[in-house]
């Protein structure tokens, strides 16, 4: 039998009970899609966004046509799967600085410049020393991981929105052009926006991994639900006595 009782906790106002565990709704179904979508997303962008730099995918009766195309149906997908990303990362943004979840987020600035707390959370990952207690949701690593996650995220949203334009002249691609030029222009031409804009597919490809390794971690020593609940929303912790 599970007690439900209502308490004001960071995760949420909703609680179970199970033992000496307590568990609460950590993510909301739009916070949990927004994540896959992007998730599923960066994934997509990465292996298209290779094809494209580097076409390695042929058929195997080569035609002198131009009938198949498959340049350019890979392209399609990647711009597909770019807007898909640019509306998640969007929808996270607004969260974080707008939403009254995200106040738990925000809390995490008071420990971001804690640098007793950023060695004690590397000791934490080394097995060397206990998970320090944090004010937000975050602890100072992940924090700054997420932090230059989003620094590549709005990078290569920029840069990739002008490699879009100088294609598309029409409906959106139209619109765009202007600010296209201006971000050709402040690179220092089209070739270094292509540059930048492969630099900050790496960015995003070394922390999606390190975000990886963290969760789970936080699996398989936290044991507190932390990885289930970007799948159920629901963590669970141990009660404070």
């Amino acid at each position: 039998m599970v007690d439900v009782v209502y308490k004001e906790t960071k995760m949420s106002k909703f609680i179970e009970k199970k033992g000496e565990y307590e568990g609460g709704i950590e993510f909301s179904a739009g916070y949990r899609w927004q994540h896959w979508i992007r998730a599923i997303s960066i994934f997509a962008l990465i292996f298209t966004g290779f094809y494209i730099a580097d076409p390695f995918i042929t058929y195997s009766n080569i035609s002198a046509e131009p009938t198949r195309f498959l340049h350019a149906q890979f392209r399609e997908w990647h711009i597909i799967f770019g807007f898909a990303m640019i509306g998640a990362v969007l929808y996270k943004t607004f969260f974080f600085f707008f939403s009254d979840r995200g106040v738990y987020e925000r809390e995490s600035l008071k420990d971001a410049f804690n640098f007793k707390m950023m060695l004690d959370q590397v000791g934490y990952y080394l097995l060397i020393s206990k998970h320090p207690h944090t004010k937000g949701i975050y602890n100072p690593l992940q924090f700054w991981a997420y932090t230059a996650l989003y620094v590549f995220f709005y990078g290569i949203i920029i840069t990739g929105l002008a490699l879009y334009a100088e294609v598309y002249h029409e409906g959106l691609g139209g619109a765009l052009y202007g600010f296209a030029k201006a971000v050709e222009s402040m690179f220092g031409g089209l070739a270094e926006v292509r540059y930048w804009h492969h630099l900050f597919m790496g960015g995003i490809i070394i922390v999606v991994f390190v975000h990886i390794y963290m969760a789970v971690y936080n699996a398989v020593f936290g044991k507190n639900g932390s990885m289930d609940a970007i799948f159920s929303g629901m963590k669970y912790e141990k009660e404070d006595h």
